[in-house]
């Protein structure tokens, strides 16, 4: 731990980190009972039926017959603060007109605290969705949303998110070594535009432009299209980037005036 980290562990408060594992753990294994949770975070079970009976009583985590599972608090909070972001208010009619428009899930991703969040994800019926939820979070390195957002920030920045969060594995065509992602990076800076082939979800293909609006304290943004990747092959790619690119330039233009 470097001296600045034991500088800023000295001022946290360390029930509520045991809290947050609690919570994560739930997030990750679904149900859990007092001697699972307990074993997995290698806790005594009497500090596990603490936390769970105090979770329980302020209604973030709800008891079914000894076993435990996150509330829907967590989604009320989450559609509150999304709602609140203006980015998605502005962005999300043309997500779902793009994704009318390709016959694909089209989504918008941010980046918060080094990795993609999903923010709001729209899928036409004829669409397949690849199980990641609106509010996800993912490793930058494994999605052309991720690198989309990664190829707008500074390399002291990405520097930054690589020394925190690494670049870990997915699948076999993940790119987990840093020289590879920083030439992709400038391939994308170039090109305007990020592939993803495989390397999040076998099966799984996403194109994604890279999102600029002059407005500092919105997060930094992409959009993009998903799905299987025999269909997405099939379909003309330029076409597809450009239907990406035209939203993007669409949603540029009408952002300041929202």
């Amino acid at each position: 731990m470097t001296e600045a980290q034991n500088e800023r562990s000295k001022h946290q408060i360390q029930a509520l980190h045991m809290a947050t594992e609690i919570i994560e753990t739930l997030q990750e294994h679904g149900e859990m009972g007092v001697s699972a949770l307990a074993a997995r975070l290698d806790i005594p079970k009497s500090t596990a039926h603490a936390y769970l009976d105090t979770l329980n009583s302020n209604g973030w985590v709800v008891n079914n017959d000894g076993q435990y599972r996150l509330s829907l608090r967590f989604l009320e909070i989450g559609g509150k603060t999304r709602q609140s972001m203006r980015v998605f208010q502005a962005i999300r009619p043309h997500i779902d007109e793009l994704s009318m428009e390709v016959g694909e899930v089209a989504n918008l991703g941010i980046e918060e605290k080094g990795k993609r969040v999903l923010l709001y994800t729209s899928e036409p019926s004829e669409g397949v969705f690849d199980n990641a939820p609106s509010g996800q979070f993912a490793h930058m390195n494994w999605t052309a949303l991720g690198k989309a957002l990664l190829a707008q920030l500074s390399d002291e920045r990405v520097d930054e998110i690589i020394d925190r969060h690494g670049l870990p594995m997915a699948t076999e065509h993940t790119i987990t070594d840093p020289e590879e992602l920083y030439t992709e990076l400038e391939q994308i800076r170039q090109q305007g535009y990020s592939v993803e082939d495989e390397e999040h979800r076998e099966g799984i293909k996403a194109i994604a432009v890279m999102l600029q609006y002059e407005d500092e304290p919105s997060p930094v943004a992409a959009i993009s299209i998903s799905g299987p990747k025999r269909r997405i092959s099939k379909k003309d790619t330029e076409q597809l980037i450009d239907s990406i690119r035209n939203t993007v330039n669409v949603i540029e233009l009408e952002y300041k005036y929202y």
